[in-house]
């Protein structure tokens, strides 16, 4: 197997990582990246097979299961309880308690609400530079999240403060100040859906929680623990994940000068996610010993998925580092495949649909006032900041 070294942390990789993947993408469907010590696939028909092959899943076997520090118990307490996190038959179950609850008509509408949001935001745009990711790309997602929970819209900083805390342990730059950090915004984000999760079982009302806790009576049993995680994942990955797609999408747009409308939205929203996705690996473990792609994996392997290799193979379509909605592919991999296909990517994909043509008519005269810069964020994708004047 081809081996390849490159720091996930170096900031030439950060700011455009894609050159690096054409080159692992070259060599083969799997190839070794020195720096994690696993095998990757590169190619979209690798990973797109990979993510759907039931041989394959997140959750680690048992017997290759580590045990857990101590100054990181409430984090994994969480981890332990969240369906992207799980195989079936207890991540069947989850999914199909909050499918029932995040129905596709909740989320629809949603959308004049994301329509007044995307306006009170931009009738709040400061006069000369400013940073999008706060004043617009950040909010947007975590609003919309708290709206959907229940939570009070004034609680978003600090959904945000925990948010960013958790998620870091995702990161490529992960250290024990991370891991406690984590661990402190995982107990007190717990403590505090716990104790709203008590509220809405005494005083029911229009909102997710609510729906969960009734889909919890309602014969399959989520407990409190599942409930906690699950509104965990929802904001955890769906506005991490948004909000890096709205900056990288925004990047994307001035830099090649794309205009989106409401009409061709769609196309823009694919295209951004194709392009310059926000989350670039997965991993998985195998179940089984099985051979694929030239490798064979034994039971308890890990490897990655490198979605953003795949999200610009030539396989894919024509010219993959051009930037052309026009054009459009929809079978991208950005929001994942199979099981774990993202369950927020009807939310996200509405937000981004609203959210970027709401921004360019409102300010036709959006433009870069800095160079934009990719954050040390591996393995998400996404800006540290983007100062524009509008």
């Amino acid at each position: 197997m081809p081996r390849f070294s490159q720091s996930p942390t170096d900031d030439g990789f950060i700011q455009n990582p894609y050159p690096f993947y054409d080159r692992m993408r070259a060599a083969g469907d799997l190839v070794w990246w020195d720096d994690y010590a696993l095998p990757c696939a590169t190619t979209h028909a690798a990973v797109h097979a990979l993510l759907r092959d039931r041989r394959f899943g997140r959750e680690v076997p048992p017997e290759h299961a580590a045990p857990t520090p101590a100054h990181c118990a409430a984090f994994y307490a969480i981890e332990t309880h969240s369906m992207l996190e799980l195989e079936p038959p207890r991540h069947t179950r989850l999914r199909g308690l909050v499918l029932r609850a995040f129905t596709s008509r909740r989320i629809k509408a949603l959308a004049p609400e994301i329509d007044a949001l995307c306006h009170r935001l931009i009738d709040d745009f400061p006069v000369g530079d400013f940073d999008l990711l706060d004043a617009y790309c950040r909010p947007v997602p975590v609003i919309v999240i708290c709206r959907l929970l229940g939570v009070p819209a004034s609680m978003a900083p600090q959904l945000l403060r925990w948010s960013a805390a958790m998620v870091a342990m995702y990161q490529a730059r992960r250290d024990r100040a991370v891991e406690d950090a984590a661990n402190a915004a995982a107990r007190d984000f717990a403590d505090f859906l716990r104790g709203y999760v008590e509220q809405r079982r005494r005083t029911p009302a229009d909102d997710l929680i609510t729906d969960l806790i009734a889909a919890e009576e309602d014969g399959a049993r989520l407990s409190t623990d599942e409930l906690i995680a699950t509104c965990v994942l929802l904001l955890n990955a769906g506005h991490e994940a948004t909000v890096h797609s709205l900056g990288n999408g925004v990047k994307a747009l001035l830099e090649h000068g794309v205009t989106p409308t409401e009409a061709d939205a769609a196309d823009v929203t694919d295209e951004i996610l194709r392009f310059d996705p926000p989350l670039h690996m997965f991993t998985r473990y195998a179940y089984e010993e099985v051979e694929l792609f030239g490798h064979r994996f034994a039971r308890g392997d890990q490897f990655a998925l490198l979605l953003g290799a795949a999200a610009r193979d030539p396989a894919l379509r024509a010219d993959p580092a051009a930037f052309d909605p026009s054009r459009a592919v929809s079978n991208h991999v950005a929001f994942g495949g199979g099981l774990h296909f993202c369950v927020g990517a009807p939310l996200a994909r509405l937000e981004m649909q609203v959210a970027l043509p709401i921004l360019f008519a409102r300010c036709p005269g959006l433009r870069l006032a800095e160079a934009p810069r990719y954050a040390d964020l591996f393995h998400f994708h996404g800006l540290e900041r983007l100062i524009v004047q509008a």
